[in-house]
């Protein structure tokens, strides 16, 4: 059975993008914080993503459980209101640690894994088109997370890396309705002509 895991499963896009995989008969597992109930028979392996252990430890129990995965989804963000120079280095490092280095560390634990299999897609959500004062710390990971999915991309030509950069509050029944969006990461696991970023600004309709 083909399978996702979902890293930073929420009620947003999180479980969105496991129910979407899931009616295409995936198996789905998660990995959070907290239990999560996906509603699609998700099994969460519980892991902060921001130590690098206990990260690479939850990957691991994915692996043995389900398998290598065919898709896997970087959906972890720590969002905050902070204004350039309000926060100290250490504080913007442990958001950075959220942001950035957890993706970093998943890609780098099962990237190779997979190139040696020969597929599969490695999908981050993004945010912050435009940096914005007013969210500064995320201004800054989102535009490290579209770097580290790009570097991985050219490191590994035979996956598909991409970002679904989500400009707007993601709440059902809006132009970023996460059901809508959760379509965007479906179509690009099942492209043959890849996109690197799919950019969401009004309208989350797949074109």
């Amino acid at each position: 059975m083909a399978g996702i895991v979902v890293i930073g499963a929420g009620p947003g896009i999180g479980a969105a993008v496991a129910r979407r995989f899931a009616r295409e008969g995936f198996g789905v597992a998660a990995v959070a914080r907290r239990p999560k109930d996906l509603g699609v028979g998700a099994v969460t392996h519980l892991a902060d993503v921001g130590d690098e252990e206990s990260l690479r430890r939850a990957l691991d129990a994915v692996n043995e459980d389900q398998g290598l995965p065919d898709a896997v989804v970087y959906n972890a963000a720590a969002i905050r209101r902070d204004t350039p120079g309000e926060l100290a280095a250490e504080e913007h490092l442990e958001l950075w640690r959220v942001n950035v280095l957890g993706a970093y560390t998943a890609a780098a634990h099962l990237a190779p894994k997979m190139a040696e299999r020969g597929h599969g897609t490695f999908l981050t959500t993004g945010g912050m088109p435009e940096p914005k004062a007013a969210y500064s710390s995320l201004s800054l990971g989102k535009a490290g997370l579209r770097t580290v999915t790009a570097l991985f991309a050219e490191q590994y030509p035979t996956l598909h890396f991409a970002t679904v950069t989500v400009g707007g509050t993601v709440e059902k029944g809006t132009a970023f309705d996460p059901d809508a969006i959760a379509e965007h990461y479906w179509r690009l696991h099942t492209q043959r002509v890849w996109e690197r970023e799919v950019l969401i600004t009004t309208s989350p309709s797949p074109a």
